[in-house]
């Protein structure tokens, strides 16, 4: 029986999501009188990251936020870093700040992550933010996996009771995924690169997730019939850590690369700083 895939649109959803956030900001501008910023931090001169950063600040113009641009150095030090973000820590103008991902090797990256602000971590990705999100408490969530939480759940799919298989371990992708599907009842198991018999473990996903950083290293038939196939990577012409095209047609529904999860990031970033802001204006 030919079975018809539901096509999770990142990219559609993110629209709709930005609509409500309009609507939002501008009610803080109203009766506050400041327009909120979100800071985006970029060390050096990395090519993606820049792209990445400048698709960010589209997003706030989109949506009526201000948008922070702050680039040190390929030759930054850690305690530069630092103090960078501690200036922003202190400015009430700025309502949520991104540490753009990866930064300089010289640089101490979880140092400098968790010198941000618990309220102005927007990114989800210092340890203090991670530990609360584990624990069921309010906090804000890593932007992907929380982008992809949303996605899941806009489309009414189950998560309760399903075995969800994450592949990848990253501090600000794998590792939150996998909790926050735990949160939602689903039973979870984290693979990675050199987990033995990978193929044999995602054939018992009914959830699988891609987030191992590596191009097509998820072979379609390494994923049962009625699966739902979450791809978290992006890379060179268009490709992700599946196979999509070939598992396309034999799964229940999968996200596409591009237009996915990429989207999906950036609206989680966007509302998270919109939500931040509507605290510090006391308006929510």
């Amino acid at each position: 029986m030919k079975i018809n895939p539901i096509l999770l649109d990142g990219k559609a959803l993110a629209k709709e999501i930005e609509i409500n956030l309009r609507a939002r900001v501008a009610r803080i501008i109203q009766q506050t009188g400041t327009i909120p910023a979100l800071a985006t931090v970029l060390v050096g001169n990395d090519p993606s990251s820049e792209i990445y950063v400048n698709m960010k600040g589209k997003a706030c113009e989109r949506v009526g936020l201000v948008s922070v641009k702050v680039h040190l150095p390929e030759t930054a030090t850690t305690e530069e870093l630092l103090d960078t973000i501690e200036k922003l820590n202190k400015d009430d103008n700025i309502c949520g700040i991104l540490l753009q991902h990866p930064v300089p090797e010289q640089i101490n990256e979880r140092l400098c992550f968790d010198k941000i602000l618990p309220g102005k971590d927007v990114d989800g990705v210092t340890c203090h933010g991670f530990g609360r999100m584990v624990m069921g408490e309010k906090a804000y969530g890593s932007a992907t996996p929380a982008g992809i939480i949303s996605l899941l759940k806009h489309y009414n799919l189950t998560l309760e009771g399903k075995h969800a298989v994450v592949v990848g371990r990253s501090p600000i992708l794998g590792k939150p995924i996998a909790m926050m599907l735990l949160n939602e009842d689903a039973t979870v198991t984290i693979c990675h690169s050199k987990t033995a018999n990978l193929p044999g473990l995602i054939r018992q996903a009914d959830i699988v997730v891609g987030a191992v950083g590596l191009p097509e290293f998820i072979k379609a038939d390494w994923i049962k019939d009625n699966a739902i196939v979450i791809d978290a990577g992006y890379h060179k012409g268009g490709k992700g850590d599946i196979e999509i095209e070939k598992v396309k047609e034999k799964v229940m529904a999968y996200t596409p690369v591009p237009g996915g999860v990429g989207p999906m990031t950036i609206a989680t970033l966007i509302s998270q700083t919109v939500e931040s802001a509507e605290m510090n204006s006391k308006s929510f």
